[in-house]
């Protein structure tokens, strides 16, 4: 089977969507830190729509910070890949359409050449610089947001700047190159699920820059722009079957394509420092404030799939699909949104709250994606604080119960143990994995007690100001002491019918 490439596209079949535009001509107007699969399905593809109506300007420079298995797969492709939208028909039987995204202009791995990726920050036709790294990757105190000098990536990158490592350090070597060049101002984009994420990154390269030097951070403020955004859409990872099921309905090998649900939403700020691409023509919305859509977005989707992922992976429900059809589960998911989320929420003008909510059951039970759950639990110490604690925090504030939140932050504190109901073991995959489940070891292992569950809202890097918090503590034992004796089903039950604690 030939390999996907550009003098492969006309050999495509004619369903299967393509660059009609001539990639020779695209400039390199963003480089993208991150190129996982979903900034592929996300805003590179939203960026093609944009090139696909003549604007040449936004090719991408995709740079892998870890890993060249990306580069390694694409590469040989010139940056092709398909973008497999899948979901169900009435009948419930999966379905797919498929694209052949050309926004992907070249590709880099960091660690093998740190230079080329500041000469790409500080190149003269780069106008943006977007960031998909994960939570982890911004080296702050989830608990606070601010940047930690002392975090081993951020401390490695002040003492060697040739060759950063962090995805800060870069930015602020490469705009550093790139004022000693007498180049312009860049937008730097986060398109991560942190509150106030345009913030979060000006605060954390702003602090690095000023530890390397003042006038730098001084600049950097003056001229950069730093928009908030909000991004959602559902982007399981790609499996082996899934390349197999690609490459045979295109009729061409492609090594690493990406898949998504049909849904597509984005919210970002327009303030950009030079110029940008028109996201609209591929479903973005440019608003004056992304606050509201990040709060939206981070405590129903993102604060209600964590709860799902860890009640999911204890109970052994292996796919976002398969648990959400659990009775028991979409009861209490259903009511979390309502009861507990909805009431925290921003007014936002034309949002239909219930349609929403009824929209999202409807992803989650998705079948054509098998989103897992254990994916979705990992980094759990980085995405409880942005995802539940804020609404937690929002609920307590005013004297609201927190059960149903509760049993969300519960079911990760259970998931330390490292194995399932079935008995199955698992790892868990986190920054914080050895100082969490050392902990949990020698409180919430030897049983649930208001002594062990202070114990672990005691860790600072998580809970911060909830440590020694009475209602939530009460509300966490309750949880605990049901999951820990009767289990996952039963616990769901037992919320559903308002018998754990407030």
């Amino acid at each position: 089977m030939n390999r996907l490439h550009p003098q492969h596209l006309a050999r495509l079949p004619a369903a299967v969507a393509r660059p009609a535009y001539d990639r020779q001509c695209l400039q390199s107007g963003i480089v993208h830190l991150g190129i996982g699969a979903f900034m592929r399905a996300h805003m590179a593809a939203a960026t093609e729509a944009a090139l696909a109506a003549g604007d040449l300007r936004w090719g991408i420079v995709g740079v892998s910070l870890r890993q060249p298995d990306t580069r390694d797969a694409l590469a040989p492709q010139d940056g092709l890949y398909t973008l497999a939208i899948r979901d169900a028909d009435a009948q419930g039987q999966p379905r797919q359409r498929l694209q052949v995204i050309g926004a992907v202009r070249s590709l880099l791995v960091a660690p093998e050449n740190p230079q080329a990726v500041l000469d790409a920050i500080a190149a003269a036709d780069t106008r943006i610089v977007s960031l998909t790294v994960t939570e982890k990757g911004y080296c702050h105190d989830p608990a606070t947001g601010a940047l930690r000098l002392d975090h081993p990536d951020i401390a490695h990158d002040l003492a060697h700047p040739a060759a950063p490592r962090s995805a800060i350090g870069m930015l602020v070597y490469g705009l550093r190159l790139r004022h000693a060049r007498g180049h312009g101002p860049l937008t730097l984009m986060s398109l991560d699920n942190l509150p106030a994420n345009g913030r979060v990154l000006r605060g954390a390269v702003l602090r690095c820059a000023e530890a390397v030097d003042p006038a730098l951070a001084q600049r950097i403020a003056a001229e950069c722009r730093f928009p908030c955004s909000m991004v959602d859409r559902i982007v399981p990872r790609t499996t082996d079957a899934d390349r197999a099921a690609v490459s045979q309905a295109l009729g061409i090998e492609d090594r690493w394509p990406v898949l998504g649900e049909p849904f597509f939403d984005w919210a970002v700020e327009d303030d950009f420092a030079a110029g940008r691409p028109d996201w609209t023509l591929g479903g973005a919305r440019f608003v004056a404030d992304a606050e509201p859509f990040e709060r939206l977005k981070l405590r129903m989707v993102n604060g209600t799939h964590s709860s799902i992922a860890y009640l999911g992976a204890m109970a052994g429900w292996q796919t976002v699909d398969k648990a959400i059809a659990q009775a028991p589960l979409r009861e209490h998911i259903e009511a979390l949104m309502r009861d507990e989320i909805e009431p925290t929420l921003a007014e936002l003008p034309g949002l239909d709250l219930p349609g929403y909510r009824a929209n999202l059951l409807a992803r989650y039970a998705n079948p054509a994606l098998a989103h897992r759950t254990q994916q979705i639990a990992m980094d759990g110490s980085q995405k409880l604080p942005q995802r539940l604690l804020g609404t937690v925090r929002d609920r307590l504030a005013t004297g609201l119960p927190v059960p149903r939140m509760a049993l969300g932050i519960a079911a990760w504190m259970h998931y330390l143990r490292g194995v399932d109901e079935q008995g199955q073991p698992y790892p868990i995959d986190d920054p914080h994995a050895t100082e969490l489940t050392a902990l949990y070891q020698r409180s919430l292992g030897r049983g649930a007690s208001i002594e062990a569950v202070q114990a672990m809202l005691s860790y600072a890097p998580v809970f911060g100001d909830l440590a020694g918090n009475a209602p939530l503590a009460t509300a966490l034992l309750s949880a605990l002491q049901s999951l820990q004796t009767r289990g996952v089903l039963a616990t769901l039950v037992a919320v559903n019918h308002g018998e754990l604690a407030e």
